[in-house]
């Protein structure tokens, strides 16, 4: 069974692969396909994968191409996990917006839609390609942000593309672990948007365990969104957000200290990883060892400038490991194999939140079987969560109809109705000063 990966060269796939490795049922992935344009990312990876695999029988077979169209053809499986514009674009995108005393995080707010403006005429392309070149892949799409490309990309795949996220993972495993429960055998009642998404109930054998963790300080204070938000906050809420909508309940907070970091986090990850590069090219350095020891510095800083406002500390041991990868691999074995299983995806919504239309692709538990996802019908959101997932939802389809369009006056909408923007003047200084730092952006006229 064949899996292309696009963004073949990109520092999480050895993630994805050391999964792959572990798996040794039937209908298992045999060869990867890495694509990326960039050989010299493409050969510091393969190096990697190849010393994972090392010893290990049967290990899915390695190519590299920068060929988009040899990679898709007789895929099984997509995942697309591109970068448009790489770790540079996504420090320009911080540095614009955090100029103008808004947040630029690539996923939320100014940074987010900058993001979108120029990864999805990208990923509509790749969509349509797939389409094309192999009609019955399943793409799992992991790239940013993820709820807007994979919308962006369903227009042309349908139910075939699934989007993945591995917050509402963590956050699940989380409270299950502070509660004394197995992840594994509790039920997370997720909802929401990507990255703005709630925990509502956390049920072990039909019963809804999550009372007890709000009705509990020491509990709350002992894992990390509890530290993150405070306990106050959480009991008000009635449940436990996704860590990304510390940017919205803590703004003020959450800017002032990325703008008094010494370096944003793109800029940082971009340094990271070039010397994870250019060490990694060096025939006589171990590229795993390599990969290992940047994987845990990147880690370990993940989020820091939120955690430093909130006083919350450093991150825990236990979530230092990843996820999103065992995400991957349960989808696909679901698909592949029939083997039902419960996960937490992007997906269109047909009828699951009451509060959106049928096509908005929503973060919600679905049923995974051979026939794709299913999601779980949800109870309607409260007025303060509906409120947020439709206005950031508008955004969104702000941002599809610009890249379709090339409207700039269309980009300029999406900037000054976002919630974390909210001012014209500033959303036009925004507009113009991303065109001239992207040339990815020069389609808006």
């Amino acid at each position: 069974m064949k899996l292309t990966i696009l963004g073949g060269g990109g520092f999480r796939v050895p993630l994805v692969y050391g999964a792959l490795l572990t798996d040794r049922g039937a209908e298992r992935v045999t060869e990867v396909v890495l694509q990326d344009p960039d050989e010299r990312r493409l050969h510091a990876v393969t190096r990697v994968l190849g010393e994972q695999a090392a010893g290990v029988p049967d290990a899915p077979a390695v190519t590299a191409t920068t060929d988009l169209d040899e990679a898709l053809r007789g895929a099984r499986f997509v995942f697309s996990a591109i970068r448009v514009g790489g770790l540079e674009g996504r420090a320009h995108d911080e540095r614009v917006a955090l100029a103008e005393g808004v947040l630029g995080q690539e996923t939320v707010g100014a940074g987010g839609i900058a993001y979108g403006l120029r990864t999805v005429p990208v990923a509509v392309d790749i969509a349509r390609r797939v389409a094309r070149l192999a009609p019955d892949a399943w793409v799992i799409n992991f790239t940013n942000p993820a709820g807007l490309v994979t919308e962006a990309m369903s227009r042309h795949l349908g139910d075939r593309v699934l989007g993945i996220c591995d917050s509402p993972v963590g956050l699940g495993r989380r409270i299950a672990r502070v509660l004394g429960a197995d992840p594994k055998e509790a039920f997370i009642d997720y909802v929401g948007l990507n990255h703005l998404g709630w925990v509502r109930a956390l049920r072990v054998a039909g019963r809804d365990e999550l009372p007890r963790l709000l009705g509990d300080p020491a509990l709350l204070g002992s894992f990390e969104e509890g530290r993150l938000f405070g306990a106050d906050w959480l009991r008000s809420l009635g449940a436990v957000p996704n860590e990304y909508l510390h940017y919205y309940y803590f703004n003020r907070e959450t800017v002032r200290a990325y703008q008094e970091a010494g370096k944003t986090r793109g800029a940082f990850l971009r340094d990271q990883q070039a010397r994870f590069y250019a060490e990694a090219a060096d025939p006589a350095v171990s590229a795993l060892r390599a990969w290992d020891r940047t994987r845990a510095e990147r880690e370990a800083t993940y989020m820091a400038e939120n955690r430093e406002s909130a006083g919350a500390g450093e991150r825990e041991a236990e979530d230092l490991s990843g996820g999103y990868e065992k995400v991957a691999l349960a989808l696909m074995r679901a698909i592949a194999r029939d083997e039902r299983a419960t996960l937490i995806l992007n997906v269109r919504n047909r009828s699951a939140l009451s509060a959106l239309d049928a096509d908005a692709v929503v973060e919600v538990p679905c049923l995974v079987d051979a026939s794709g996802a299913h999601p779980f019908a949800v109870d309607p959101l409260p007025g303060h969560a509906a409120g947020l997932v439709c206005a950031v939802k508008a955004v969104e389809r702000e941002v599809l109809a610009a890249a379709e369009s090339g409207s700039r006056a269309t980009a300029v909408k999406a900037f000054a109705l976002h919630p974390l923007v909210d001012s014209v003047t500033v959303a036009r200084r925004l507009v113009e000063r991303y065109i001239e730092v992207h040339p990815g952006l020069a389609y808006l006229a």
